[in-house]
């Protein structure tokens, strides 16, 4: 937007190269994060080529495009091969992809199950709540061995690194989205696949049973690096995401850094960040100058003076569309996962969320984030101030409508 144009310069430029995985170990198992989709599509057919045993797939988008293909012809392979291999994708999220891929997939002897259609919701009168309750996890299971989590979905962002590729595909200019997503080799991957089967007994069976009590206590008191899995359902009071990131935001001492595709944080999770920032602590926030739900970017920039007021310091990444959703805090806390800061993934969406305390890891993301942070502009309360009466209007009826986007 003309109206925000950069009056604080912007932070140097960080060595960091976007397409290349970056591994650490924690707690005596080995985490890969990855920020292209290229690298992560490339690394998942590996292993489900390798698959000797299961391979478990869950995501809010299953495109039909190549990076969509490449993915359901190697999980029908497998499954032909005698694999167990099981799908679950949204029936909103996956609602342009063609049903004859999954038939194809059907036919080779892989499992696809949608969460929650339209035909279910015509069916079942349940409208609302069907269309708001959204499946918009990203998991992947492989054999006893390796877990996927994060926030990409399967969908081809290759060979996009800017606006100007975005064009000549005739694509959004929000396209080639860089992301955090992460792959476990380790004891824990256990952990994504229970969540994955809660899930699936449920679309299969209709279960309602209630997944594991929270170890939040446990991550609190945590002395040494560990991770700690939380698989959020907003429909159970006691398995909302905002009790994960409550509690940590209360820890922070000096900074906290997030990262996010979608912030218009609400409830008790906004009000820890205030009083977070009254304690003196540093608040950065990375969003997107350009983003795939224009309304969303429109809510968050009429949110833009109350947080400023209140020192937070916000950056728009202007480069291509931030999808992340990431939070640091101090040198101790990380959280990745597929949980935005909004009433959606707050209040309706099956979210997944992993809680890691290891330097290692604080170093890795910050290195991300810095790199995103380069390439943004940080806004002030004067670019704010100049934004016309008509822009602050439309801004005010998104923010009105916050819930619903």
């Amino acid at each position: 937007m003309s109206s925000l144009e950069p009056a604080i310069p912007a932070e140097p430029p960080v060595r960091f190269d976007p397409a290349a995985p970056v591994t650490v170990n924690v707690a005596g198992q080995e985490l890969t994060f990855f920020v292209h989709s290229s690298s992560l599509i490339a690394s998942m057919l590996r292993d489900i080529d390798s698959a000797k045993s299961r391979i478990w797939l869950e995501s809010y988008i299953f495109a039909d495009d190549a990076a969509g293909q490449s993915v359901a012809t190697a999980l029908a392979e497998r499954a032909a091969a005698g694999v167990d291999v099981r799908v679950i994708y949204d029936g909103f999220g996956s609602i342009r992809t063609s049903w004859s891929m999954f038939e194809r997939m059907n036919e080779k002897g892989v499992k696809v199950h949608a969460f929650h259609t339209l035909g279910q919701a015509v069916r079942e009168f349940s409208f609302l709540s069907i269309c708001n309750r959204r499946d918009h996890r990203k998991l992947l299971i492989v054999d006893d061995r390796i877990a996927y989590f994060g926030g990409m979905n399967i969908v081809d962002q290759r060979g996009i690194e800017t606006p100007a590729d975005a064009k000549a595909r005739r694509l959004p200019a929000s396209a080639g989205w860089r992301d955090v997503h992460v792959r476990l080799a380790g004891r824990q991957q256990s952990d994504v696949a229970g969540a994955f089967n809660r899930l699936w007994k449920h679309v299969i069976h209709k279960s309602r049973r209630r997944g594991p009590v929270w170890p939040i206590p446990q991550m609190l008191l945590s002395r040494h690096e560990s991770i700690f899995f939380f698989d959020c359902r907003p429909a159970l009071r006691y398995h909302r995401a905002q009790r994960v990131f409550v509690p940590l935001i209360r820890k922070a001492q000096r900074n906290i850094l997030v990262s996010m595709a979608y912030f218009i944080p609400q409830g008790a999770i906004l009000r820890e960040l205030v009083r977070a920032r009254k304690r003196g602590v540093t608040i950065r926030i990375i969003i997107p100058g350009k983003s795939d739900v224009q309304a969303v970017q429109w809510a968050t920039r009429h949110f833009y003076a109350y947080l400023l007021k209140r020192g937070f310091r916000i950056y728009e990444q202007g480069d291509n569309m931030v999808h992340s959703k990431v939070m640091v805090i101090d040198q101790e806390w990380s959280i990745v996962g597929s949980c935005n800061l909004d009433p959606r993934s707050l209040l309706y969406n099956l979210e997944f969320l992993a809680v890691i305390h290891a330097r290692t890891v604080v170093t890795v993301l910050k290195r991300i984030c810095r790199y995103e942070i380069s390439k943004s502009r940080r806004i002030s309360e004067a670019d704010v101030a100049r934004r016309s009466w008509l822009t602050r209007f439309r801004d005010y009826i998104a923010w009105s409508f916050r819930k619903w986007l």
